[in-house]
């Protein structure tokens, strides 16, 4: 009450943001006769005085006025569209990098154009984030006319590019593309050999279209490069089999809210006769255990044809947000496995991580950020604490005139369809066209059924093209459609009343569309028909917004509630839920069952109250914060891998660009050599417990040589000059061996042994992950010991690396072999390999790298996952197939592992 009341008084937050960006729009709105009395010639010549004025030390702030009023009346003579004074306000807030909420049909992709314009003067590259290929390429193609015009470059990033297409996107001023092609190309950029096949350069300035879809939900998701691993997949048929005798509450229980389940004592005592097995809880058994909880949610909690498809013999899952489905990804840890066992089509191999990142970070790499969508206000709070974006609401170009209806809830899912149909029905005979909200494709196909029974022609959205997604919406204005649309599919697609004429005519024009000569009197014909169908719509009510179910999140809803009633238009919306849907039933549910039952209400009868609607609202609220919790804790535990993450591509990057590679080695090479002193022979232990064989062992190991400590004196400092004097020795007889080729044959060791060497550090993490969280039953942090367990593991690593380093560098052999052929192998910059080879040891990479020790068998992945082939999943985590070009292959160690134990040892 108290703040209703300040609010009254001294205007909401967003009301006082709005009054201290209105000078900004008055500044514009002031140059505007300016701009209309230039010359097209004129106006375009505004783009090099603009980047002149920037080169001087003004700054993006200090020439906004003149570049927004410059890409307003540039828009308005290329485009047609003139930019609103609510969309300059849009693009002012956007440019200072804060999330613009803009009801639908307010004309984001429009204002999209003002900061992008702007910052795009810089020439530092400007990112315009999409979610999907459809809209990267629609936008880039709409809006980059205006770009082109006013002198600037405009590139897209679209999935199947090759590298240099990427390289040439990235480098242009503006680049439209999608979220996952970015977050990728970053991934894979940090696994090549060589810095001019990265195609991504600095991350300044990214705008995020539908930044809710994109931030929130896709986050709780990262993404992951990963090749096969070698494990089998008999377990998974094994378990399959026994998991359908297991009987719920006996055997297993199960929380949907959570998506988790797990065995009763009951069920673990069966599991184990099943399997054979002593204890499933043994230490040996714990991956087993995984699998068996793997394989319950696989039967119990994922269902076919709601969160997955099985088409053309493999599980294909389907887009929880938008209803699509997304071929090539695939659930993590072993449960989309388990759902092919289920489903009885081929089990396809586990993967192993090579690089990874959570959406959360890689954004946050950005120099600026900002965001755009018609729903964030609800999620403001999660936005400020993981990205620190502030969500400003923008007033609407017009007073929104849509009538959103209470909740109806019915007793049973069939009374509620039922009601569903007859109010199709209703509006269909006076015209008004229907847009149908469903939660899932199963659901969808049942009321498409219900509808065909009735005779109702209709259009159905849950897996189709985008192409085609985006037709069907664009059409859903017209007068009596009915369009059924899994989650709100077409995001991003303005619906117009009484139809799109444009769509109309191209459609009728055939494959030829705009290029055909008829295309100007079918665009006539259609856009007359357009507007009286419009009239008619209008009379009817506008559209209607049909939702058969509440999301989730809250604003998957208002995402369907604002399909209606853009720009003015009458409109009007209503939810349609029963105590049978999955939210109702989870969340007090019980409570209305009882009611209705008192009330001896018929399932045809509905409830319809405020406090239903509340109720529903704080169900919605509560699986809200679990999600954010779900995210906040992804972002925790990723920030401990980001810090290493950017270690390693800073280290990456250092040799790349030569950055004193050799006194890096050399100092590695002391490191070693320290550590070696440090724990065979410390300096202030009796020389009774010094392990000389030990320190034999290790030197002969990593540098082919054994001190006769007979001959030697017992003194620290003795062994210390001997040893360093054979190292030096062994080192300059190397270099001078390698002569030119020494610094090039230098990095490519230490790249090949810190992608190798991290490969398997993220395996150790992934490992790490899946047992954290049982250290909460010994009263322990998991967050606290997982960041103690990743921070030793990342000092193991670099202990490795260097180790791995010097052992192969030291004993590496030039060989004198036919010409040219080394060339291909490793490409070096600049250096004339004629005549000469590297001969290789049995696992070195292409005769490069050579062992002076038969038992030398370390593996130097080579791979830089050029054109790689994206495999995302909804949920988990996002993995990705075998990049190609990608040299998978495990290292063997085993010949030398207690050697190097003892090399490693602190």
């Amino acid at each position: 009450m108290a703040t209703n009341f300040l609010a009254k008084i001294f205007g909401t937050s967003h009301e006082r943001e709005m009054k201290r960006i209105q000078p900004i729009v008055d500044q514009v709105n002031a140059l505007e006769q300016k701009m209309k009395a230039l010359t097209d010639v004129q106006l375009q010549a505004q783009t090099p005085l603009l980047r002149a004025r920037l080169a001087k030390g003004e700054t993006l702030d200090d020439i906004l006025p003149e570049a927004f009023a410059t890409c307003r009346e540039a828009s308005h003579r290329v485009l047609g569209m003139r930019h609103y004074d609510v969309q300059i306000i849009g693009g002012y807030v956007l440019h200072k990098g804060n999330i613009a909420e803009m009801r639908t049909g307010e004309g984001k992709t429009l204002v999209a154009t003002l900061p992008v314009y702007l910052n795009g003067l810089s020439q530092k590259g400007v990112h315009v984030v999409t979610v999907n290929d459809y809209l990267a390429t629609r936008d880039s193609e709409w809006m980059g006319r205006l770009y082109s015009w006013l002198g600037l470059t405009t590139g897209i990033i679209v999935h199947g590019l090759t590298d240099e297409e990427r390289k040439a996107a990235y480098s242009a001023d503006i680049t439209y593309a999608t979220n996952n092609e970015l977050g990728f190309d970053y991934l894979r950029d940090n696994m090549k050999f060589d810095l001019k096949e990265y195609v991504q350069r600095e991350h300044n300035f990214a705008i995020v279209d539908e930044c809710d879809s994109i931030l929130i939900d896709e986050a709780r998701t990262p993404l992951i490069i990963s090749g096969p691993a070698e494990a089998s997949t008999d377990k998974y048929l094994t378990i399959n089999k026994i998991v359908p005798s297991l009987q719920k509450e006996v055997h297993y229980t199960m929380e949907e809210k959570t998506k988790t389940a797990s065995l009763t004592e009951e069920g673990n005592a069966m599991v184990e006769k099943l399997l054979k097995l002593d204890n499933l809880y043994d230490a040996h058994n714990i991956e087993l255990l995984h699998h068996v909880y793997q394989a319950l949610k696989a039967h119990y909690l994922y269902r076919r044809d709601v969160e997955y498809m099985v088409k053309d013999g493999e599980v294909i899952i389907v887009d929880e947000f938008t209803g699509r489905l997304m071929p090539g990804r695939r659930w993590s840890d072993g449960l989309h496995q388990a759902i092919e066992a289920k489903e009885g089509v081929e089990v396809k191999n586990e993967n192993q991580t090579l690089a990874t990142i959570t959406f959360q970070n890689f954004f946050r790499m950005y120099n600026k950020m900002s965001g755009m969508t018609g729903t964030a206000d609800t999620e403001a709070v999660e936005f400020k604490k993981i990205y620190n974006l502030e969500v400003v609401v923008i007033p609407t170009n017009k007073k929104i005139a849509r009538a959103d209806h209470e909740d109806v809830v019915y007793k049973t899912v069939r009374g509620k369809y039922n009601a569903i149909v007859t109010d199709i029905k209703e509006c269909h005979a006076k015209g008004q066209p229907v847009l149908v909200g469903t939660v899932s494709i199963e659901k969808s196909e049942t009321l498409s059924a219900l509808l065909k029974k009735e005779g109702i022609r209709h259009d159905v959205l849950n897996a189709k093209h985008h192409e085609r997604e985006a037709e069907i919406v664009a059409q859903a204005g017209r007068k009596s459609g009915i369009t059924i649309a899994t989650n709100m599919a077409g995001r991003g697609t303005d619906i117009v009343l009484g139809g799109n004429a444009e769509i109309m005519a191209k459609k009728a024009a055939g494959a030829e569309g705009e290029e055909s000569a008829d295309f100007p009197e079918l665009l006539a014909k259609y856009k007359t028909q357009c507007e009286q169908d419009r009239n008619d719509v209008v009379a009817a009510g506008g559209l209607y917004i049909m939702g058969t179910e509440r999301h989730e999140s809250r604003r998957i809803d208002n995402q369907l509630r604002g399909r209606a009633g853009r720009q003015g238009d009458p409109g009007a919306s209503k939810f349609y839920l029963s105590l049978e849907d999955d939210l109702m039933r989870i969340f007090n549910g019980e409570r209305m069952q009882k009611l209705m039952d008192m009330l001896k209400m018929d399932e045809n009868e509905a409830i319809t109250h405020r406090w239903v609607t509340n109720s529903i609202e704080q169900a919605q609220r509560k699986v809200e914060g679990h999600h954010f919790d779900v995210r906040k804790n992804l972002i925790e535990y990723d920030d401990v891998m980001n810090q290493q993450r950017k270690n390693i591509y800073q280290m990456r990057r250092e040799i790349l660009e030569g950055k004193e590679v050799q006194e890096t080695f050399r100092d590695m090479l002391s490191d070693v050599v320290s550590n070696l002193l440090d724990t065979y022979v410390p300096e202030k232990a009796k020389t009774e417990s010094w392990n000389t064989e030990g320190l034999n062992n290790s030197l002969a190991l990593l540098f082919g040589f054994k001190l006769d400590f007979s001959a030697l004196p017992l003194q620290s400092e003795k062994i210390t000059d001997e040893i360093k004097t054979h190292v030096k020795d062994i080192f300059e007889k190397q270099k001078a061996t390698m002569g030119n080729f020494f610094e090039q044959i230098l990095k490519m060791i230490l790249l090949q042994t810190i992608d190798q060497r991290w490969k398997e550090h993220l395996l150790v993490i992934d490992k790490l992950k899946e047992g954290i969280n049982l250290r909460g039953y010994a009263q322990k942090d998991p967050l606290i010991e997982y960041k103690k367990e990743a921070f030793s593991a990342f000092e193991n690593l670099h202990a490795a690396i260097r180790g791995d380093t010097v052992e192969k560098l030291m004993k590496v052999q030039l060989v004198a072999n036919e010409a040219g052929q080394v060339a291909n192998q490793f490409r070096p910059d600049d250096t004339d390999l004629e005549g000469l080879n590297y001969q290789g040891g049995e696992d070195a990479p292409s005769g490069f790298l050579s062992s002076a020790q038969s038992n030398g068998n370390g593996n130097s992945n080579g791979s830089h996952a050029k054109n790689s082939e994206p495999e995302v999943p909804a949920r988990g985590r996002m993995s990705m197939g075998p990049p190609r070009d990608m040299d998978d292959r495990q290292m063997n160690r085993a010949q030398r592992r207690k050697m190097e134990k003892d090399v490693r040892k602190r």
